[in-house]
């Protein structure tokens, strides 16, 4: 069955998809809008100035940064005062972990299917701090999951935050962030931390119904501009210290993490993206999903018609159960030896490795050559069925 989605309309709307290349690596980073790349051109033209003065142009740059942060922030269904736009995820997340309140005693539950930006943040300040790491290891190395069970097992009144994804970089199964905040929360001190970068370009996110406490994904994989953004419940700002000059104010995330404002003509393009979405997001939301859970059916029906083949993470292509973001590895044949002969034979473009998700494919799945990883291919609405299905032929 067709989705709904008009793919056609979709692909016009990004000037990449206009050449040869079949990009199929969209989880190391989407393509870019049309109307997001024209937005950045004009601002550098037009009005890039510095923001708060009182003349004219510095009044509507001002105005434009100040709009792109409240839609941003109404993105997740947040509140400006609870976001903070930056670089990237993994420096929000080190900023976040220098800025958090600890104790002597705090213990740090971090998952091993963390990709290494909602980990290693946690592993330094438990190292410098004298904290204690445990990790919540999956147990099915073929298909690993955030379980809450085994989590509840990690628990106890010393938990001061648990780092977990909301869906793998590597397998794009979907963890079950509401059941997991709601164990998380059962202890007093506890803060839950969630990496939402393989999940929000996928799937529509609201930070309030999920219950965490941070929650972080990069816009460049969204659609969007070369940026990150946090955020951070407003009820656990009290714990979080201001890393800013001693003379600014302390009253948004932004103000307590950013050392300096987020890059001007990048951010001011934001509104770009949440208008593609249209005026009913959900159904946008839900034809994309619709759509992609067709493009992820073609591929994984071929994988596993290869006995050769062994896919790494959950088998089936429920949009429930996953995003479109497959990993596998051909027995015998090293994945970066795969990618290179399919890049041979055709403009096809994914990767192999481990995508910082070192400890994920060291640790749970027993990978000999972490390095050399796993091929993972990486779909977006904009991704064609026809093109999915001719990866058929790139078979060996």
């Amino acid at each position: 069955m067709a989705s709904a989605l008009d793919v056609s309309a979709a692909r016009s709307r990004f000037p990449a998809l206009h050449h040869e290349q079949v990009y199929m690596d969209n989880a190391g980073g989407s393509q870019v809008l049309d109307t997001v790349a024209d937005s950045i051109r004009s601002y550098l033209l037009n009005t890039n100035v510095q923001l708060g003065a009182s003349y004219k142009v510095s009044q509507i740059s001002t105005n434009a940064y100040d709009n792109a942060y409240k839609l941003a922030a109404g993105f997740t269904n947040a509140v400006p005062e609870e976001i903070s736009i930056g670089i990237s995820t993994t420096q929000l997340l080190h900023n976040l972990s220098t800025a958090l309140k600890f104790q002597p005693g705090d213990e740090l539950v971090l998952s091993k299917l963390n990709h290494e930006a909602n980990t290693s943040p946690w592993v330094h300040i438990a190292e410098r701090l004298g904290l204690t790491v445990k990790w919540w290891a999956a147990s099915d190395p073929k298909n690993p999951v955030c379980d809450p069970a085994e989590l509840k097992s990690l628990l106890s009144d010393k938990t001061r935050l648990v780092a977990c994804p909301h869906a793998s970089n590597i397998t794009g199964t979907i963890s079950p962030i509401r059941k997991i905040a709601d164990v998380v929360h059962a202890h007093p001190r506890a803060l839950l931390c969630v990496d939402g970068v393989a999940l929000a370009p996928h799937r529509q996110v609201d930070v309030k119904a999920l219950d965490v406490d941070f929650y972080a994904f990069s816009w460049y994989k969204v659609y969007g501009p070369h940026l990150a953004q946090l955020y951070a419940s407003s009820r656990v700002h009290d714990q979080i210290q201001s890393l800013g000059h001693f003379f600014k104010a302390t009253d948004t995330l932004d103000l307590k993490l950013n050392l300096a404002s987020a890059n001007y003509e990048l951010t001011q393009s934001i509104p770009q993206v949440v208008e593609y979405f249209g005026s009913d997001p959900s159904a946008t939301w839900a034809q994309m999903a619709e759509h992609e859970e067709q493009l992820q059916q073609i591929l994984l029906e071929f994988l596993a018609s290869n006995s050769r083949i062994d896919v790494i993470g959950e088998p089936s292509a429920s949009k429930e159960l996953r995003v479109p973001v497959i990993s596998f590895v051909v027995q015998g044949v090293g994945s970066q030896r795969v990618v290179e002969e399919v890049e041979r034979r055709s403009a096809f473009g994914f990767r192999s490795g481990h995508m910082y998700s070192h400890r994920l494919l060291a640790d749970v799945c027993g990978l000999d050559d972490v390095e050399d990883g796993v091929v993972r291919v990486s779909f977006l609405h904009y991704n064609t069925g026809e093109w999915v299905s001719r990866l058929d032929s790139c078979d060996d």
